[in-house]
C-alpha cells in the first residue's frame, strides 16, 4: 500500500508543486511572536506565588500544627492510669511518698541558697532517680503487671526520700560546720 502512495505522489508531483506560500506570510508570523512571548510571561508569572498566598499557607499549617498538638496532649493526659484501681494501699503510699519527696526537695531547695554548688550535685543525682520514675509511670499505662510497676514507682520514692534526707543531714551539718568555723574566727 505505502508503494502505490509512492507511486501516486510522484505521479501527480507537479499538481502538489502548484501552491507557493504567500509573500507576507513571514512578516505576520513576526508580528505574532511578540503577542506570544507576552503571552508566555504572563503564565510563568502566574505560576509564582505572592506573599499573601504564601502567608495564608504558612498560617494554615501553623494552625493546623497547633491543634493536632493540642490533640496529642489531650490524648497523653487521658492515658494517665487510676492507682486505686489498680491497688488501693499502693497508691496510698505512692501519694504518701511522692508528697514526702516533694517536701523534702523544697527544704533542700531553701538550706541549699547557701552552697549552690553543693546543691547541684545533689540535685543531679535526685534526676537520676526522678527519670527513673518518669519511665516507670509512663511504663505502668502499658505493662502487663501494672501492681508490680506500681511498687516499684514507690520503692523508688523510698530510696529518693532516703536520700533526700541524707543530702538534708549533710547540708545541716556543712552548714553547722561553717558556723562553728566563724564563731572560732570571732573568738580568736
Amino acid at each position: 500500500m505505502s508503494k502505490r502512495l509512492e507511486d501516486f505522489i510522484k505521479a501527480n508531483r507537479e499538481e502538489f508543486d502548484d501552491l507557493e506560500p504567500k509573500v507576507d506570510l513571514w512578516s505576520r508570523i513576526e508580528q505574532e511572536l511578540p503577542a506570544q512571548e507576552a503571552e508566555m510571561v504572563k503564565k510563568r508569572e502566574a505560576k509564582t506565588f505572592s506573599l499573601g498566598f504564601v502567608l495564608r499557607v504558612a498560617a494554615t499549617v501553623i494552625l493546623v500544627m497547633g491543634v493536632s498538638f493540642l490533640f496529642y496532649l489531650r490524648s497523653e493526659k487521658t492515658t494517665s492510669v487510676d492507682l486505686a484501681a489498680i491497688n488501693p494501699e499502693y497508691a496510698k503510699q505512692q501519694m504518701h511518698y511522692a508528697s514526702l519527696v516533694e517536701a523534702k526537695r523544697t527544704e533542700l531547695k531553701a538550706i541549699a541558697k547557701t552552697d549552690p554548688q553543693l546543691y547541684k550535685e545533689f540535685s543531679g543525682e535526685i534526676a537520676k532517680m526522678d527519670s527513673t520514675y518518669n519511665k516507670l509511670n509512663s511504663d505502668l499505662a502499658t505493662s502487663p503487671n501494672q501492681e508490680l510497676v506500681l511498687h516499684a514507682m514507690i520503692r523508688n520514692l523510698q530510696i529518693q526520700t532516703e536520700v533526700l534526707s541524707q543530702q538534708l543531714s549533710v547540708l545541716e551539718q556543712y552548714n553547722q560546720m561553717k558556723k562553728d568555723q566563724k564563731n572560732e574566727t570571732k573568738d580568736i
